[in-house]
């Protein structure tokens, strides 16, 4: 059996990052197993094309949830990236970290380590961002954060309107004020995606100490006498067996690490033998506190020219995608992006519970020409989803069969406060665009629909649409009671040798999208892992 010191399953967000601190050492031999191909796809540069990535099976993972019973009984998509940086080489590159005192709330559960002023260090070391190095943000890191080249016309006027309809306006989402509309950061670096892989394994590659094997997909842990000790995976169908001399780190994301443990026999001892699974570890949080951001839409026309529609015309989208390939600018080289607000929906609140985020362009949006075929016109979308979600959802297994799918159950909309707070949402949106000078440019309501206004219509619509953010945590849940799968050290409980760092370590949601918190995590880990051998 071939032997390393680290071996870390999965290249996504938080692998990456662990893969790069961890072999930094030329004493330590790391393998990066991951189940997806190669990141070497032109599409997973390009930022425009991020949306077509999400649905495309090359780049998939093509999971869906169960039915879900507060949703009108309809499977969600789950899209993850089955490739090498993971959802980061797909993801709208959404740069958030999450509102402070989401991480002072971990420490508040007991994750010693994790408050907000443990974090922000790790943050700042990650970050080369677009305002400089200051207080709150990083000037010389490997992850470049850049403000979104969005429709800079539209941005004012969507600002003055959230400020008439009762919101404030911030300049930085990561600084001293976090809550409301302004411009969103991006994870782009001279017009090109700034994945996981492209900032972080690109100089891990050159090292002669750190391996990576793609279309590997880890089928189990080999534990022995209480420790794990190395892995089983299948490569090209030939299933092959690796040890590792000090740990193995689960990176595999909020579904497929919970799964992994409980093929190897750690997970609720209940959910194992349904599976006829022997028992290594009975740990019976493993798959449970799943947690997404439920999301609902406001769309509507535009009465002027002033959308990404003319940018969608075929001649146009095409020298925008040759322009972005020579210059790494253009419309090609952003997303239509106008805001993203962060905004409470009742004052009494602490922190947001709403994120909105605008765009100049309709979910439905296809590219077009004179004579050939036909745009769908000039239209605004929005997107608002719960930050804080008090409903939750499990992970589970299909089978023992470790090439099965999980099974998802998201239980989205299971409490009243959650209904009520996507309702609240539609209508807070609805009174930004309806507000000055930024109404002057809507014209019809498609979506919700001018007719539906009370709150059972609204609540049915919300029903029939709603969706997550693909924002998945919480199935290995980090913390000190019974139901955590890792202690702050990130170590699964009752077993040696073997952690857990990625977003499914996280105990409640950040408010915001998850990309930031996981790249953290990722880095967070690796001064852990390194912390307890030196």
């Amino acid at each position: 059996m071939t032997g390393y010191d680290y071996i870390i399953v999965g290249a996504g967000t938080s692998g990456c990052v662990l893969a790069e601190r961890l072999s930094a050492d030329p004493h330590c031999r790391v393998l990066l197993l991951e189940a997806g191909k190669d990141d070497t796809d032109i599409r997973v540069r390009l930022p425009l094309a991020a949306r077509h990535l999400w649905v495309h099976p090359g780049f998939n993972w093509g999971y869906v949830s169960e039915p879900e019973p507060h949703a009108d009984n309809r499977r969600i998509a789950v899209p993850r990236g089955k490739i090498v940086g993971g959802s980061s080489s797909i993801n709208g590159m959404l740069y958030t970290r999450g509102h402070p005192s989401d991480f002072d709330q971990w420490r508040q559960m007991g994750c010693t380590g994790w408050s907000y002023d443990d974090v922000l260090p790790i943050y700042k070391r990650l970050e080369t961002d677009w305002r400089g190095a200051g207080p709150y943000h990083g000037g010389a890191g490997p992850m470049h954060i850049a403000r979104a080249r969005t429709m800079e016309a539209l941005v004012a006027p969507l600002r003055e309107a959230a400020r008439k309809a009762g919101f404030p306006s911030t300049d930085d989402h990561q600084g001293a004020s976090p809550e409301g509309y302004g411009v969103p950061d991006l994870n782009i670096a001279h017009g090109k995606r700034a994945s996981a892989a492209s900032v972080f394994l690109k100089p891990a590659r050159r090292r002669a100490n750190f391996t990576l094997e793609i279309h590997a997909q880890t089928t189990r842990l080999i534990i022995e006498n209480g420790r794990a000790v190395g892995v089983e995976y299948v490569q090209n169908g030939s299933v092959k067996r690796v040890h590792a001399a000090r740990e193995i780190i689960l990176a595999g994301g909020v579904y497929n690490s919970p799964q992994l443990l409980m093929l190897s026999g750690i997970g609720p001892a209940d959910e194992l033998a349904r599976h006829n699974i022997k028992v290594a570890c009975d740990l019976p949080g493993v798959g449970k506190n799943l947690q997404d951001h439920a999301g609902v839409g406001v769309d509507m026309t535009c009465t002027e020219p002033v959308a990404f529609e003319r940018e969608l015309r075929a001649d146009r989208l095409t020298l925008s995608v040759l322009r972005w390939a020579l210059t790494g600018t253009g419309a090609a080289a952003s997303m239509p992006v106008i805001c993203n607000g962060f905004i409470r929906t009742r004052p009494e609140l602490d922190r947001p519970d709403i994120q909105t985020l605008f765009t100049a362009s309709s979910p439905f949006a296809r590219v077009w020409f004179p004579g050939l075929r036909t745009g769908i016109g000039h239209r605004f979308a929005s997107r608002s989803v719960l930050l804080h979600p008090e409903s939750r959802g499990h992970v589970a297994l299909a089978s023992s069969d470790p090439l099965a799918k999980p099974r998802i159950f998201f239980n989205l909309l299971a409490t009243q406060t959650d209904r009520v707070t996507l309702r609240n949402s539609i209508r807070t949106t609805r009174a930004v665009f309806a507000e000055d000078p930024f109404a002057a440019l809507c014209g019809i309501e498609l979506a919700p629909g001018r007719d539906i206004h009370s709150d059972d219509d609204i609540d049915a619509y919300v029903r029939r649409t709603v969706t997550t953010a693909f924002h998945g945590v919480g199935t290995c849940k980090m913390g000190i009671d019974d139901r955590a799968v890792v202690d702050p050290q990130l170590r699964v409980r009752g077993i040696d040798g073997l952690r857990v760092a990625d977003a499914s370590i996280m105990p409640t949601i950040t408010g915001g999208n998850t990309h930031a918190p996981a790249l953290m995590i990722g880095a967070k880990a690796a001064e852990l892992v390194l912390g307890s051998t030196s």
